[in-house]
């Protein structure tokens, strides 16, 4: 390794360590020892600390071993004359490097005010996100497993100028990577520079602006790990099974951009240490050869026009693009884009104007491939007054295939969301005949038109559907009546869908369907999916595993013959038990469809819910992951996801989807819905009246008030209390353990 890099990094961590101490003794002397310190919202503590050593810190005191551990791998200064393989030096003071730069970050949360805006996308009082907490981890963490997100972009210092900024962050969207933005270059940094080109920032649109000191380089490195723990079974302190899952698993990469300090050297150190190399802008000593990194592990003087994709190839990153012939940037990074008003220049609103999607199949011979009909006028031809129209929008996708099947049409209608989102200016939600559709002023002026939705969803069926779908042709209907009078057909299509699948049961089918897309993160989690319990992440169902085996019948969902049952009543059959088994490597022998007490299904960590028994009340409580204050069991969402999380079977403990608690299957072996006794309010406004036909259904029409919420209970002794004086069936029931 270079002596250079070697010395330049080992100095960098020196001033960090030197730092942190600083900072410890003043929070230790204005605060005391027992001070509670932490990233909120998270289960991690300080997540690269506790991943590599295993040390909770807690509190201010617990400070000091980390502290002691930063100081004891910081190595010698390299001597003047004398040669040595300084590679291992420097990866020691990479990694003191990051447990400092933790114990500087979390200090800063004892400020007041906090310079972080600790939300999700960066307001307008302040551009800093700082720590991402548990709950964005996780839902972000689904896309790293599923592909949409092959890796992430560590971006530190700022660029020449605020258009090289831009047009670099775009070109890592439109590879679908995260860009994490940390560290200024002469009090100026790239996540600046893009907010003064109006580009929107924060998770949504994979832009993540962590902090500008250079310390908040780790915050990005912290995400690596804790996806580690959380999804891929690693236990703290496991820093060798850490660092490989991250070298193997987390594909990521840092842009060097200006002038490279002793510090920022430091905290490339650490992200080697990571299997992550460096890709610089200037002139800096080279590390070519391979070791720690899968190929190089510095390479600097590369152009701004040529860094995304050498870094692409250094850190042999597989990434797969569409080309879709539309004149606005596309792919999964645009998704989170919002349109505010003053930016739209065309609505669609399906409460206000017909407006819908359909998918439906048809005759090979009824379909010409690749055709866009536009049945009415495009909105260049309209009269439209940007920022104020709304316009009708019927669309409808026909699609033929020898394998092509009407169960599959929900399935890949429901992929045109996502679809469309990918196109840069446009913003849609909802589906069926409540959608949303906004098309922005940026978006019309570069030539963006409404057949350029057909051409997306053209282009974006063969891509994920190929397997079974051979043309596909879309109209696009703008003419109110014509709009209209296709909506109605499409509700018959809709009710006739929900009428077959609300009357599927277990007991109906002789298959269920596996799903193994998190085993790159949980090697030992497997879903069973059968018609009356999706899988825990509320993406897939029953007729999505079968859509799914057949468009790849050696992917992840593979047909589970039912077979001979072992206990009907917690769902255990003979079948599905050997190939959970067999799919988690022989650390899972036996799975309950139907209960959360006997051999309970496990969880990779991207669950909508957690079921947890509350044994004073003789029922569960259940929280969302969108709920981030205190539960009755005593802990956070975040600390109970990493309890239940990365293949673990817990008895007393579920993982689920939102749907589910809904299902006549829930928990039915332990009791079924009558054990709720407390949730969120807002996720049983979510679940409205299908929660509502529900309690009716097991003959407790009363039950959703006599279910508490945190507007009511917030411990378990509140809980239990409300629940007695309610007098809810729990209270009566036999008990659950």
């Amino acid at each position: 390794m270079s002596k250079l890099i070697a010395s330049a990094a080992i100095r960098g961590a020196k001033k960090l360590v030197n730092q942190a101490e600083v900072s410890y003794n003043k929070a230790l002397e204005k605060f005391g020892a027992d001070q509670v310190v932490e990233f909120p919202n998270t289960g991690y503590f300080l997540p690269v600390t506790y991943g590599m050593t295993g040390i909770k810190v807690a509190k201010i005191g617990d400070i000091a071993e980390v502290l002691e551990k930063a100081k004891s791998l910081l190595p010698v200064d390299p001597a003047e004359n004398v040669w040595l393989p300084y590679l291992g030096h420097a990866l020691d003071a990479g990694m003191a490097t990051l447990f400092a730069d933790e114990i500087i970050e979390v200090l800063k949360y004892l400020e007041d005010p906090v310079p972080y805006t600790m939300t999700v996308n960066p307001t307008d009082d302040g551009l800093w996100l700082g720590a991402a907490n548990d709950v964005i981890m996780r839902e972000r963490g689904i896309e790293f497993v599923d592909g949409s997100a092959p890796g992430f972009a560590a971006i530190v210092g700022a660029a020449p100028d605020s258009k090289t900024a831009a047009k670099l962050v775009q070109e890592l969207q439109e590879k679908n990577l995260y860009i994490f933005l940390s560290c200024d270059h002469k009090g100026n940094s790239v996540a600046e520079q893009l907010k003064e080109e109006g580009v929107q920032m924060g998770w949504e649109t994979r832009i993540v602006p962590f902090g500008k000191d250079v310390t908040a380089t780790v915050f990005a490195l912290g995400f690596a790990t804790r996806a580690a723990m959380a999804f891929g079974g690693v236990q703290p302190g496991d820093f060798s099974r850490n660092l490989k899952y991250n070298k193997n698993r987390i594909f990521a990469f840092v842009l060097a951009l200006g002038e490279v300090t002793d510090e920022q050297y430091a905290q490339a150190a650490g992200a080697i240490n990571y299997g992550f190399p460096v890709i610089a802008d200037t002139d800096i000593p080279q590390i070519l050869p391979t070791g720690v990194c899968t190929y190089e592990h510095v390479v600097s003087s590369v152009p701004y026009d040529e860094m995304v994709q050498k870094a692409i190839e250094v850190r042999g990153l597989k990434i797969k693009i569409t080309k879709v012939p539309i004149p606005v940037p596309f792919g999964p990074a645009f998704e989170g884009e919002r349109i505010r008003k003053d930016d739209m220049y065309v609505e669609v609103r399906g409460d206000k104007m017909p407006g819908f999607e359909l998918l439906r199949t048809k005759e090979t011979s009824e379909i010409e491939d690749g055709k866009v009909e536009i049945i009415g006028e495009d909105i260049d031809k309209m009269k439209i007054e940007p920022g104020k129209s709304i316009i009708s929008l019927g669309i409808i996708a026909e699609v033929a295939g020898r394998k092509m099947e009407s169960d599959f049409e929900p399935v890949i209608e429901r992929q045109f969301h996502d679809n469309m989102n990918y196109a840069s200016g446009i913003f849609h939600m909802g589906q069926r005949d409540l959608i949303r559709l906004r098309i922005s002023n940026l978006a019309y002026e570069k030539g963006f038109r409404l057949e350029h939705l057909g051409k997306i969803l053209h282009a974006k069926i063969h891509d994920e559907f190929g397997a079974i779908v051979d043309k596909v042709q879309v109209k696009i209907i703008t003419d109110p009546k014509e709009a209209e009078k296709a909506r109605e057909e499409a509700r018959q299509v809709y009710k006739f869908r929900d009428d077959r699948i609300r009357g599927l049961t277990d007991e109906a089918v002789d298959t269920f369907y596996s799903c193994k897309l998190c085993q790159s993160f949980a090697p030992t989690h497997v879903c069973v999916i059968t018609p009356e319990r999706p899988g825990l992440c509320g993406s897939f169902n029953w007729l999505d595993g079968k859509a799914a085996y057949e468009i790849d019948p050696s992917g992840g969902h593979q047909p589970i013959p039912k077979g001979e049952a072992v206990d009907a009543t917690v769902g255990q059959w003979k079948t599905a038990n050997d190939y959970v088994k067999d799919a988690s490597r022989g650390a899972i022998e036996r799975m309950s469809a139907y209960s959360m007490i006997v051999d309970p299904m496990t969880s990779c960590g991207c669950f909508e819910c957690i079921a947890a028994i509350l044994p004073m009340t003789n029922g569960i409580m259940i929280v969302d992951r969108d709920f981030q204050d205190m539960t009755p069991c005593g802990m956070k969402f975040s600390t109970l996801a990493g309890t239940v999380g990365g293949g673990a079977q817990s008895p007393g403990f579920i993982g689920h989807s939102r749907l589910y608690v809904v299902s006549k299957k829930f928990i039915s072996a332990d009791g079924g819905l009558k054990r709720v006794v407390w949730m969120p309010k807002h996720l049983k406004e979510h679940l409205g009246e299908m929660l509502v036909e529900r309690v009716k259904d097991i003959g407790e029409p009363d039950l959703i008030d006599k279910i508490a919420d945190e507007t009511v209970a917030t411990t378990e002794e509140e809980v239990l209390n409300y629940i007695t004086k309610k007098g809810h069936p729990a209270v009566g029931m036999d008990p659950m353990l």
